[in-house]
């Protein structure tokens, strides 16, 4: 049975100097065998370039690729493997959660990244959610990642034009060609949310700004729901000019807001919930101002990005 499992390279992306690399030391008790499992740390300025980097030089036919400062369950490996038994596979996925211990300030960012009215259908990546299933880019995430390194190969890794959001259009791809990407709920890291407000609100400004990028780059029908929070934005900014008439949809929405905190109350309690409120309001404004910003900034194809350094460190497990 150990002779049938496939070999392994963990990759890890991190800053140079970075000294405490949390998911090498979680790496090493993971339970694999450890003449089948390899682990790769790609210092550098740009993850994607640092992933693609790594890809070439892993020995691995399964890429597990993991954030510097995540924490994945020791079983995560031998439980995700199996699913490559079929070669339509391509890549498995799961959340990344809030450790239980985390302070009260992540614990409410916790709220809001797993409120349906926040994140939507992509809640799923900080929560374990329903069953193992075939899933999409919406409930993917790459810090939390097991792929094939021949597909990535074949796609040519990471966008390296793109920060965040550098792995959705591998899944847009792989989605195109009937490939199957699995998210189970099961497969899970974790992982610390940002440790302050201007962090988060860094955070959301960043992901509408990297979705109005890809979109951009990869346009899709898939993408549309992304336009709702900076046609909001809009709307705040317009509705003033129509009269009263133009402000039913803000008390439609602040009654969606009071909704959302009242169901998210039964899961997280009341006094999270109630902090968590402003901050649901606050995501849709900055992501939706950062999608804003993405539909005007300047845009590189992977050839003319600026050759970025990129040092790899092989750890024995």
């Amino acid at each position: 049975m150990e002779n049938s499992l496939p070999v392994v390279t963990i990759i890890v992306p991190t800053r140079p100097g970075q000294l405490e690399i949390l998911s090498v030391t979680a790496s090493r008790a993971l339970n694999y065998p450890s003449d089948k499992l390899e682990i790769i740390v790609a210092r550098g300025r740009q993850p994607a370039i640092q992933r693609n980097v790594a890809i070439k030089a892993a020995r691995g036919e399964i890429i597990y690729f993991l954030d510097d400062d995540c924490i994945p369950s020791p079983g995560n490996l031998r439980r995700a493997v199996g699913y490559f038994q079929r070669s339509d596979v391509k890549m498995v996925s799961g959340p990344s959660l809030c450790p239980a211990g985390a302070p009260l300030l992540e614990q409410v960012f916790k709220v809001v990244h797993t409120s349906w009215l926040a994140f939507g259908p992509s809640r799923v990546r900080y929560a374990s959610v329903g069953e193992a299933r075939e899933s999409d880019e919406k409930e993917l995430i790459g810090c939390n990642l097991l792929a094939r390194r021949d597909i990535l190969l074949e796609l040519g890794g990471f966008h390296e034009a793109l920060y965040p959001n550098e792995d959705h259009p591998l899944y847009i791809e792989l989605k195109r060609r009937g490939a199957k990407m699995i998210y189970d709920p099961a497969f899970s890291v974790e992982r610390r949310p940002r440790p302050t407000l201007k962090a988060f609100l860094k955070m959301l400004s960043n992901y509408g700004r990297g979705r109005a990028e890809e979109f951009r780059l990869h346009p899709t029908l898939g993408a549309v729901p992304n336009f709702v929070p900076p046609l909001f934005c809009l709307y705040l900014v317009t509705a003033p000019w129509f009269g009263w008439g133009a402000l039913a949809p803000l008390v439609a929405y602040a009654v969606a807001v009071l909704g959302q905190t009242l169901y998210s109350a039964f899961s997280h309690g009341i006094f999270k919930s109630l902090l968590a409120l402003p901050l649901v309001v606050i995501t849709h404004l900055f992501y939706g101002l950062g999608f804003w910003r993405g539909l005007f900034t300047r845009l590189r194809s992977n050839a003319a990005r600026p050759v970025t350094e990129v040092v790899l460190e092989r750890f024995t497990v």
